[in-house]
């Protein structure tokens, strides 16, 4: 309780959503009815259009360096990053309509778009659809054997919402949604499937359950209260060590995968700073601790960084010994 100036006890205001932010960009845009699409896209918080549309550039690079190309497809990236933003806002509007009556009841979430007011379940549904429908165009730009792929995720994203509740392991179903970009993105440059690709999205996988598992540890007692199901809950006390394995066989698996594709120093490099900062990541966490957990959430764009600067730079580099 805190007690006003005129004396009277009020009970004190809950704390603050920790990854909804007080005033964004999206607060200074002209057009009032905009803004609530605009946060169920999430587009003021954009750390999940990174952690969706690196694993899709990871793969362009990598299908480059097997094919001995000097630069990534930047019209590809282009259209990666294009389609990310939309079907990351498409995944979001949805899932926050099959979650509308959980979010009502979690502080985290309670002032999102639908919970709040600002917009029905039927217009978010609505808008969902028409986001889906945008992604779809960005699709058809490919060629057809990354559309029959690109086509196959739209089953993990249908179904993720409803894992919390069925199954202990929602994560891995978000791993995998989220990181298709990673056969996509090889696909799109070779029309076929390979193991470099399969290792790389693999590998990608259990990098999302590991930092989802962290992001998770934020709703853990919301989640228990409401009967929800989550890695987070799973693991417990001993997170740091499923977390720690998570990450250490995604490094495992990227470095096989580069390896398979003939990647060279620059990407050892790169996988060597990506294995530090997990052991960072891992090390500092405090699942007790929601702001702990969401800033080593938010730092696996640099993870992505890291990774994609790597691939890069062995483009280059190999480009300019072969030329030489």
């Amino acid at each position: 309780m805190i007690r006003t100036s005129a004396g009277v006890d009020r009970a004190a205001p809950p704390p603050h959503p920790t990854d909804i932010p007080d005033r964004s960009w999206i607060d200074a845009v002209p057009l009032a009815a905009a803004r609530p699409y605009l946060r169920l896209m999430r587009l003021d918080r954009p750390i999940g259009v990174w952690l969706l549309v690196f694993p899709c550039w990871w793969s362009v690079c990598l299908a480059g360096i097997a094919n001995d190309s000097p630069m990534p497809d930047l019209w590809l990236m282009v259209l990666f990053l294009v389609g990310a933003v939309v079907m990351r806002g498409c995944g979001c509007a949805y899932n926050d309509y099959v979650d509308r009556d959980i979010d009502a009841k979690v502080a985290r979430t309670a002032t999102r778009p639908i919970p709040s007011g600002a917009v029905t379940p039927f217009q978010a549904l609505a808008f969902a659809i028409i986001l889906g429908w945008v992604g779809f165009v960005v699709l058809i730009q490919f060629n057809w054997v990354t559309i029959a792929v690109g086509t196959g995720s739209l089953v993990f994203v249908a179904i993720y919402p409803f894992m919390k509740r069925l199954t202990d392991w929602p994560q891995l179903v978000l791993g995998i949604a989220f990181n298709w970009g990673a056969l996509v993105g090889w696909t799109a440059v070779n029309a076929s499937l390979d193991w470099p690709p399969v290792l790389l999205f693999l590998g990608s996988v259990m990098w999302t359950v590991g930092y989802d598992t962290i992001y998770a540890h934020q709703d853990r007692e919301d989640d228990r209260a409401l009967g929800l199901k989550s890695t987070a809950l799973r693991f417990g006390a001993y997170t740091r060590i499923w977390v720690g394995g998570f990450y250490a066989a995604a490094v495992l698996l990227w470095l096989a995968a580069g390896l398979l594709a003939g990647t060279h120093v620059a990407y050892g490099v790169a996988i060597a700073l990506v294995a530090a900062h997990f052991v960072w990541q891992v090390a500092t966490l405090d699942m007790s601790d929601a702001k702990n957990c969401l800033h080593r959430f938010r730092a696996n764009r640099d993870v992505g960084i890291l990774l994609l600067l790597g691939l890069i730079a062995d483009m280059l580099l190999s480009s300019s010994a072969g030329s030489g």
